[in-house]
């Protein structure tokens, strides 16, 4: 299953993002806007988050990053998926 099988919403006027959270308290934020690392590009920036649908904010210390994840294909996102889903 790719990310973009997940319900999305708009954000900031055009932009989409799509959420994920899984039973291992993380989860991931996958944005593209104007704003986003790689949005211009039709790039995605992706965070790794941390809680549940309805708390949750952007966690900075796992081993796949400790920042956000900039200009990444949906195939670079999926296999990211992948990653927090097994943390």
């Amino acid at each position: 299953m790719s990310f973009k099988d997940l319900p999305s919403k708009r954000i900031h006027g055009s932009g989409t993002q799509y959420l994920v959270f899984y039973p291992n308290g993380y989860g991931a934020s996958i944005v593209n806007h104007r704003f986003s690392y790689g949005g211009d590009d039709g790039l995605w920036e992706l965070a790794v988050t941390k809680g549940t649908k309805e708390d949750w904010e952007i966690c900075y210390d796992t081993p796949i990053t400790s920042d956000v994840l900039g200009f990444l294909s949906d195939e670079e996102v999926d296999e990211t998926l992948f990653k927090i889903k097994e943390l």
